[in-house]
């Protein structure tokens, strides 16, 4: 029964209904079978993203087709993944360097002290969230410091069970000449570190929780300098997060393997627009010349 409250819900579709309202629109399906057993296992929600670029007004260009857009759908899964490696690599590296830089400048448990932060209220925020996690852990290292020395952390041990999102917020907390100090060690300075650590947290959550990066804006611009700006035309796309990664990472032969996986997976999925992606014709070379 349809109470007032939903009656003008959409109401659930079964995967063959969703087949035949593709095909309505003007969708090629090469083999019905084959598309029904995809969409079990990928919400057709999820799925319709990808096709943004072969319709308009809900209506297909001709010629396209489901097995074009699950190509698309396995090109991003593929591109996340890829990228999900590297973010890692600048989180690990971020929180070494974060919590080195304050345990040997105020002490083990500097993160306690609110003199070392900006903002009072982002700092008991921080306390709190530090306090959850380590509330929640499990983690073999978390309970060793419970035990022998009765719940009280050093920076290094508790900077292992915040999150990416939690650890731009500690940046962006420091006072500057102490975000500088950071910074410095990543060849930057703090206006751009601070903003790409931000950027990057958001991406990494897209990322993990299989958000589409084809054919969209990326919440959070990356800053740039005006040099940047000269290669990177818009600074809330795919390939921008991905200039900002080798940058930060800053390792040529990390960057080189990048090009190559990316350069295979674009000849693999020839249906891929790099556009869509914020790719420009000579993207290789920016990134070569990094």
């Amino acid at each position: 029964m349809v109470n007032g409250d939903n009656m003008h819900i959409k109401q659930p579709k079964t995967y063959e209904e969703q087949i035949d309202l593709l095909k309505k629109r003007g969708l090629i399906i090469e083999d019905e079978s084959y598309a029904i057993d995809i969409l079990s296992k990928i919400n057709y929600y999820r799925f319709s993203a990808y096709t943004l670029t072969l319709n308009s007004n809900d209506i297909f260009y001709e010629g396209a087709s489901f097995n074009h857009i699950y190509k698309l759908y396995e090109f991003d899964r593929k591109l996340r993944l890829e990228l999900l490696s590297l973010l890692e690599k600048i989180e690990v590296s971020f929180r070494t360097k974060i919590s080195y830089y304050l345990a040997h400048k105020y002490g083990s448990t500097s993160y306690l002290d609110e003199s070392n932060f900006k903002n009072l209220d982002y700092f008991n925020d921080m306390r709190t969230q530090i306090n959850h996690e380590v509330h929640r852990s499990k983690e073999l290292f978390i309970i060793h410091h419970k035990e022998k020395y009765k719940s009280i952390f050093p920076i290094w041990v508790v900077i292992e069970v915040t999150s990416f999102s939690l650890l731009s917020k500690i940046y962006s907390n420091l006072h500057d000449n102490d975000q500088d100090g950071i910074a410095i060690t990543f060849n930057n300075n703090r206006f751009y570190i601070r903003n790409w650590l931000y950027a990057l947290s958001t991406l990494r959550n897209i990322c993990a929780h299989f958000g589409r990066l084809y054919n969209r804006h990326l919440p959070i611009h990356f800053k740039l300098s005006k040099a940047d700006r000269k290669k990177i035309k818009y600074g809330n796309t795919t390939f921008a997060a991905i200039y900002v990664i080798c940058k930060i990472l800053n390792d040529k032969v990390l960057t080189k393997i990048l090009l190559t996986n990316i350069s295979e997976l674009f000849n693999e999925y020839e249906e891929v627009d790099i556009t869509q992606l914020g790719f420009p014709e000579n993207w290789t070379n920016i990134l070569e010349t990094i």
